[in-house]
């Protein structure tokens, strides 16, 4: 029986349920369209499913195993301290990933959003086909917001066919800790897969291709990452090295790879690449909208996130930009008020960058470079954990805040974080930013004792050079 496919017609369509289309579907949803939301896979994406929220939840386990051990300092030791990693996943998979999730679905039922369950083609610019197991179902639209993220970029020699070699996901679903494993490309992903699984008691080698990890912070910064994985995870770290291919052995796997001019192996029980992801945007037919689409496959869109296509609208990781969930909610919030017909356009000076490494690391704004770069005249000012009472009651004085002040009246124009709570200090910093506040504003705000925030308070102080504290 061949059932007739009657077009349906929609408002507004999402395409793609993660941190960028189901924001997008509520808040259009809330601005009064009527929202519809095409997912294939799983409702929340890559960051609430195998990505950021998944390996947040791997290293705190990993933080408590590795202070379990590790408390001396502090009077305390353990014996034959163990742990069940099937046990770790189960935790992570039901009560964190799993209660997300749900909630996700719950939000988007609340706000009325359709949900519907297949994968979409772009037929031309007001219609899509979504097909699913059972066939197919054409839809009509007003506008479409093309949310469908990124996959892990696959190098020659290192197929994930493969069972010894991992993308993220698979790093991050292991049903063993492995007792060696080799990290292909130091950036933020591999650098915090690398520390969950060193803090799990793993033996890791990072190969990363250029002369430093975690390009983009600043080299004070990286430094005390560096340390922290040398001096306290045992590991290795090697740069300007070339990894060539993988190749599997009765119980492991075999790493060649080029450093110095000499060519190495290293044998490990899995070896993980994170060397980029690429953006999904080859499948939904957007070329024969006559989209605009460029050489590295990502959607030119304008300061709203609409494309050259009136009705097509695109946000998150397939739109030029850093790759961030916060960054893809931020943009979804945009193109929904624009479609509703708000005055709205992106600024993405406040966006902050975060690793959560040891010690975590946050920047947003300009750095010093960066803001001199541009013409600002500025100066930084660098304010010590190790001057902070509650950093020294944690144990975890390595750190600091840097704060880049405008000359001329200590205006914020940007600043980092490497230390302790640095992925939720952030966040005054880029509301300082957002908000064009001075230095003398943050110094006026009372800020609790003892807490890590009053890091950034001593850190304005000195700014107004003023210091209590140092």
């Amino acid at each position: 029986m061949v059932v007739a496919d009657f077009t349906v017609e929609l408002d507004t369509v999402v395409v793609g349920a993660g941190p960028g289309g189901y924001v997008a579907a509520i808040r259009a949803a809330q601005m009064g369209q009527k929202v519809a939301i095409v997912e294939k896979e799983f409702i929340g994406g890559v960051c609430l499913n195998v990505g950021c929220i998944p390996s947040k939840a791997l290293i705190a386990a990993g933080h408590r195993y590795h202070e379990a051990q590790h408390s001396e300092g502090f009077g305390i030791t353990t014996e034959n301290v163990s742990i069940d990693f099937e046990e770790t996943q189960k935790w992570k998979d039901t009560k964190v990933v799993g209660t997300l999730t749900k909630g996700v679905e719950g939000l988007l039922k609340k706000n009325k959003v359709e949900i519907i369950r297949g994968e979409a083609y772009i037929n031309n610019p007001n219609k899509m086909r979504v097909m699913t197991e059972e066939g197919g179902q054409t839809y009509s639209f007003n506008n479409v917001i093309l949310a469908t993220g990124s996959t892990p970029i696959e190098i020659p020699g290192f197929s994930y066919k493969s069972e010894r070699v991992l993308d993220s996901t698979g790093a991050l679903n292991l049903k063993e800790i492995p007792k060696k494993l080799v990290v292909v490309g130091g950036g933020y992903i591999g650098s915090e897969l690398a520390g969950v699984y060193a803090n799990f008691g793993t033996e890791v080698t990072i190969l990363e291709g250029t002369d430093q990890i975690l390009g983009g912070f600043d080299d004070d910064m990286i430094k005390l990452v560096e340390k922290d994985f040398k001096k306290n995870k045992g590991m290795t770290i090697v740069t300007n090295a070339m990894a060539k291919k993988a190749e599997e052995t009765d119980n492991g796997v075999t790493v060649t790879y080029e450093a110095g001019g000499e060519e190495k192996t290293i044998d490990a029980d899995y070896v993980l690449v994170t060397v980029g992801r690429r953006p999904n945007t080859e499948e939904l037919g957007l070329e024969g909208c006559g989209v605009n689409i460029n050489d590295r496959g990502l959607i030119e869109v304008d300061n709203q996130g609409r494309t050259n296509v009136d009705s097509i609208w695109a946000i998150g990781d397939i739109v030029p930009g850093a790759a961030l969930a916060h960054k893809a909610s931020y943009e979804a919030k945009i193109a929904a008020e624009a479609i509703s017909g708000k005055k709205v356009e992106v600024d993405y000076n406040a966006i902050p960058a975060v690793a959560f490494t040891d010690p975590e690391m946050a920047s947003v704004g300009y750095t010093e470079k960066e803001a001199k770069e541009a013409g600002f005249d500025v100066k930084a000012t660098k304010f010590p954990l190790a001057g902070n009472g509650r950093a020294l009651s944690l144990g975890k004085t390595e750190g600091f805040v840097r704060l880049i002040t405008r000359k001329e009246d200590n205006v914020i124009l940007g600043g980092q974080v490497v230390g302790v709570g640095a992925s939720n200090a952030i966040a005054e910093i880029a509301l300082a930013i957002e908000s064009g506040m001075n230095a003398e504003d943050i110094a006026l705000t009372i800020h609790a004792h003892p807490t890590l925030a009053e890091v950034t308070m001593d850190a304005a102080e000195a700014a107004l050079g003023m210091p209590i504290h140092m």
